[in-house]
């Protein structure tokens, strides 16, 4: 280490000093009112010196003292960047792990525009089932809740968000057999599918890139929901599949999106089961 001091300082020869004294020791002085300390090589104390401060400096502002450090710390300052446009946060996130969280921005922000066509299209006047309406909707602000958490996880870490382009969603939902209902319950079921068939990629990359702060935030922020949102949406096209779609035209479509979506439908009770079921309703 080199200190290059003002006047008030002077560098003494440390030759006179024991060479059993650490790397840094405050040396007595044979002079009154004075105080050294010593910096010397850990190897062989080859080169050290003394800094001596005397009493008549004490009154005196300590300027021009400039700090070069040790060699083993210049590799840690060489991490810090110097370029305005460089992250300053950013510490062993590879690109391969910034490339995915792009990707999976990009997966759900398609997600949530897929939902938020199916928003529209039950909020028609000729389709009505606002039940529906209102629960795709939910769907798509949670989507788009999970886009801004990824941005602001990516800016955390120090990458950059780059927006990819947008695939167009479906906006009709008409089936001649399975009916609006079910046929849009199916599709947003394969929708969540392959949200978590994207964050199980994510993880893979983290865990293959030795990143364990990614691999965590996958599992503790998106994959336990996305497990929970494909049982309940799963549970939805089951029942949806047995009452068929008049039962769905007539009660579904009076559900509030709470209902139909953090309970189970209550429509059996209404209408008898059809032919051939029995006790499987």
């Amino acid at each position: 280490m080199l200190l290059k001091v003002a006047p008030a300082f002077s560098l003494v020869n440390s030759q006179v000093e024991p060479q059993s004294l650490p790397l840094f020791s405050s040396v007595p002085s044979a002079q009154s009112a004075s105080s050294f300390l010593r910096l010397s090589s850990p190897s062989n104390g080859v080169g050290s010196a003394v800094v001596f401060a005397s009493k008549g400096s004490e009154n005196k502002p300590l300027t021009g003292v400039v700090f070069e450090p040790f060699e083993e710390v210049k590799k840690e300052l060489n991490l810090v960047p110097t370029l305005p446009q460089v992250s300053l946060a950013r510490q062993k996130f590879s690109e391969e792990c910034e490339a995915a969280i792009n990707q999976q921005i990009n997966v759900e922000s398609s997600i949530s525009y897929g939902y938020h066509a199916m928003f529209a299209y039950f909020d028609r006047d000729n389709v009505a089932l606002e039940g529906f309406a209102k629960f795709f909707n939910e769907l798509s602000l949670r989507d788009r809740g999970q886009v801004e958490k990824l941005m602001r996880y990516q800016n955390k870490r120090g990458g950059r968000v780059q927006l990819l382009e947008i695939s167009l969603p479906l906006s009709e939902f008409d089936h001649g057999v399975k009916g609006h209902a079910l046929h849009a319950m199916e599709f947003a079921l394969s929708m969540e599918k392959i949200a978590n068939a994207r964050l199980l990629h994510v993880h893979r990359i983290a865990l293959r890139n030795h990143d364990a702060q990614l691999a965590d935030f996958v599992e503790s922020e998106f994959l336990s929901m996305q497990v929970e949102a494909i049982k309940k949406i799963a549970e939805h096209v089951s029942q949806l599949r047995r009452v068929g779609a008049g039962h769905v035209w007539l009660v579904l479509g009076r559900l509030s999106s709470q209902t139909c979506f953090r309970k189970p439908f209550h429509i059996f009770q209404a209408f008898p089961p059809k032919a051939g079921q029995g006790e499987d309703l």
